[in-house]
């Protein structure tokens, strides 16, 4: 007899978390992005190869400029130092 009760509470938790997981379903796309998440779609082929090549432009932008900074540190601040008597 205990054991139904046992059953019975585990279908009882089962239906409520089902019924808590529908309630969420729901409610998606009513909050602060809804709309944005209504109007979104998947990208054509054009647009993401666009939007690769940019972020990619991107990256190697960031690098470059890391690179750069990186060099004069190593090489030109030593020179300025030496060449002031430092």
């Amino acid at each position: 007899m205990s054991r139904l009760k046992k059953d019975v509470g585990i279908i009882d938790r089962a239906w409520e978390l089902q019924h808590k997981i529908e309630v969420r379903q729901q409610r998606i796309g009513k909050g602060k992005y809804g709309r944005v998440l209504k109007m979104a779609r998947k990208p054509t082929n054009e647009e993401y190869e666009k939007t690769s090549k940019i972020t990619g432009l991107g990256i190697l932008l960031v690098g470059a400029i890391g690179f750069t900074i990186y060099i004069i540190k190593e090489l030109a601040v030593p020179w300025i130092l030496s060449a002031l008597g430092y």
